[in-house]
């Protein structure tokens, strides 16, 4: 299992960094060039969810991300340190929203000090659904620690020949 580590202070001129380097190493894991582009987008709305998030609440941890390539399957996790961030995954079509051990449940608005804006919340729910749109392998994770969206693709199955 090859892994590539990323992490990027939370500025959304780094966001496109994060695209680039997802496409390149999801090429190199096998994944088919004609899913490239979904690869890219999630990545991009993963990350700039992350990135707004770390903005609104004035966090200055880095976003990180997390690519890996395993015998069949290539994933992408790209996690935040929002407390509760990923409590709306629940509500998106086609998203599992689980929680951890250290889980907050609800909204964001039920953790403290968060953001309880209706636009925010909007607007977090229309990136998981894009999301999930774009990949059918997809999980949301929150806890008190921050959260974090995993994605997977299948990766192109190698012939050996004899």
């Amino acid at each position: 299992m090859a892994t590539v580590e990323l992490r990027f202070s939370a500025q959304p001129e780094h966001v496109r960094t994060a695209r680039l380097v997802a496409a390149a190493v999801a090429r190199r894991a096998g994944v088919d060039e004609a899913v490239l582009d979904e690869v890219r987008l999630a990545v991009g709305e993963a990350c700039s969810r992350a990135v707004g998030l770390h903005r609104s609440h004035g966090i200055s941890a880095p976003v990180r991300v997390a690519l890996t390539e395993e015998e069949k399957v290539f994933s992408i996790e790209v996690g935040d340190e929002v407390p509760g961030s990923g409590g709306t995954a629940g509500s998106v079509p086609g998203v599992r929203g689980t929680a951890g051990p250290d889980s907050v449940s609800g909204s964001p608005s039920a953790v403290p000090g968060a953001d309880s804006d209706a636009g925010s919340d909007d607007e977090d729910e229309m990136g998981l659904a894009v999301i999930s749109g774009l990949v059918d392998d997809v999980e949301v994770v929150t806890g008190r620690s921050g959260g974090v969206i995993r994605m997977s693709w299948p990766t192109a199955l190698t012939t050996v020949l004899p």
